[in-house]
């Protein structure tokens, strides 16, 4: 993942409504939601709507098919993983030399200073909530 495709990603979820959508449609799974659904659960006029989808599905993070008369709107899971395996890599790397003189222990081959330092109840539920998204993910047809 190049590091403009990240920009435009977290610009796109740093606005309070497009991260409202897109949890929204993470919760909804592969399934999706069409958008009348996602204007009624979250209150957000057709216009306003129509303008966070299209720099959502710009950003790459969630994608529309049709289905009959209607626009089913779902999140891109694949997309999703590659941010937060970018965001694991490049910007806990920084802090495995600060962390390893720190403690006294340098992290595990793989493993970042963020998860070197994290609680390893922490780690075990990032893994399996990761681990969950590439499964569901790998389920789509």
């Amino acid at each position: 993942m190049e590091s403009n495709q990240v920009v435009t990603m977290l610009s796109a979820l740093a606005q309070e409504s497009r991260l409202a959508i897109f949890r929204l449609l993470v919760e909804a799974g592969p399934a999706g939601r069409s958008a009348g659904q996602v204007a009624e659960v979250l209150a957000i006029a057709p216009a306003t709507l129509s303008f966070h989808l299209k720099e959502l599905a710009r950003a790459g993070l969630i994608e529309g098919r049709q289905d009959g008369r209607y626009v089913i709107y779902s999140a891109c899971f694949a997309e999703m993983t590659a941010l937060i395996a970018y965001l694991s890599e490049n910007c806990c790397r920084a802090s495995v030399a600060a962390d390893a003189a720190s403690c006294g222990t340098p992290p595990s081959p793989g493993e970042t200073a963020c998860s070197a330092s994290a609680p390893q109840e922490v780690r075990l539920i990032a893994r399996k909530n990761i681990e969950a998204i590439v499964s569901r993910e790998r389920k789509k047809p």
